[in-house]
């Protein structure tokens, strides 16, 4: 039978009910008397007790736990919460050909984000390439190609202005909402010496990776397929995974899968456009569009996986949920995939939107 909490105001009434009932002669309900103060002071004390033990109750377990308790949870089955990661890559600068670039020298972008150069480097009579490391771990240090950047302090016969070439794999530290994904997995699905749960749990435990599937026989008996897609890093590219992120995966899967499969893969998802037209739309306005767009996005983050059918009934029941007692028309048949690697998408780039014909 479930617990309800009551009010602070019922919890009052109950603590002057229970003094009239147990406490001959005594009247609580005169107002600002001595007794009435004492006995709300007292209730007031029971429902912060009473408001503790719920908390105590929600983060007990791991389905609901936040903060501090979520982080116990991940401590103890596997070491904690992935930690945010450092952004890198390239800078063009340019300047007097011969003249050097000191290991260390800082730059800076217009948002005071800061970046260090990783080696002494000459300058050519063209664009140098120079390897630089951002100094604030996170996302904050990803910067798209060309973006400007400054020398912190001048450096003689090298100009102080240099462009992006390329800048990333800065993730921010493991949210909760992921933390607490991976920390039900782990319960849900302990480890079995490397079967298909197993790769997508080492998969999600790379810095950046958010959603990970695994293929097992995936390129022939024997063999190891995994995907994955990294959201929030990658959140430009519709979460597609660079080279360099599929390479680093690679590298840790290695470290922890068995060595006797025949053959491993580790590829990005092929993003498959789907088209959804919708008529006749009761309530067609810009805020509309925008809540069946989003309604949309949050079906394929939670239903969309390598190979998985893209049903027209999962798409009309989203968008009803947000229509309500609003009425349309919907122009869409089931999306079957290309191939076990082909994962639906609604990005313009791969011939996928939403059209209000």
């Amino acid at each position: 039978m479930p617990f309800t909490i009551p009010d602070l105001p019922t919890t009052r009434r109950t603590n002057r009910d229970n003094l009239a009932a147990f406490l001959p002669g005594a009247d609580a309900s005169v107002p600002n008397n001595a007794l009435r103060v004492l006995s709300d002071q007292n209730a007031g004390g029971a429902f912060l007790n009473l408001r503790y033990l719920a908390y105590i109750a929600k983060n007990a377990l791991p389905d609901q736990s936040e903060g501090d308790w979520l982080l116990r949870w991940a401590d103890i089955l596997f070491g904690g919460p992935k930690a945010a990661t450092f952004a890198s890559g390239t800078i063009a600068v340019t300047g007097v050909q011969g003249t050097k670039l000191p290991a260390g020298s800082v730059l800076s972008t217009t948002d005071a984000v800061e970046y260090q150069t990783a080696a002494d480097v000459y300058l050519s009579a063209m664009a140098t390439e120079v390897a630089v490391t951002c100094l604030t771990a996170g996302t904050i240090g990803n910067r798209d190609v060309g973006a400007p950047l400054a020398l912190s302090v001048a450096v003689s016969n090298v100009n102080a202005q240099a462009s992006v070439i390329q800048i990333g794999g800065g993730a921010d530290t493991e949210s909760d909402n992921d933390l607490r994904t991976r920390v039900l997995l782990r319960l849900r699905r302990p480890p079995q010496g490397g079967d298909a749960d197993d790769y997508v749990q080492w998969t999600l435990a790379v810095p950046g990776v958010t959603r990970a599937w695994s293929s097992p026989n995936g390129m022939g008996i024997g063999t190891v397929v995994v995907r994955f897609l990294c959201d929030a890093l990658r959140a430009g590219n519709a979460g597609l995974p660079t080279g360099a992120d599929i390479a680093a995966v690679r590298a840790y899967l290695d470290t922890v899968r068995p060595v006797c499969v025949k053959d491993f893969f580790v590829v990005a998802p092929i993003p498959q456009g789907i088209s959804i037209a919708i008529r006749n739309l009761s309530d067609d306005t810009p805020s509309m569009r925008l809540a069946i767009e989003a309604a949309l996005q949050m079906l394929l983050l939670d239903r969309g996986a390598p190979g998985q059918t893209i049903y027209a009934a999962w798409v009309s029941a989203a968008i009803s949920e947000v229509v309500g007692d609003g009425y349309f028309d919907l122009d869409f048949a089931d999306a079957i995939m290309a191939s076990p690697g082909h994962m639906a998408s609604l990005s313009p780039s791969a011939g996928g939107g939403i059209s209000y014909p």
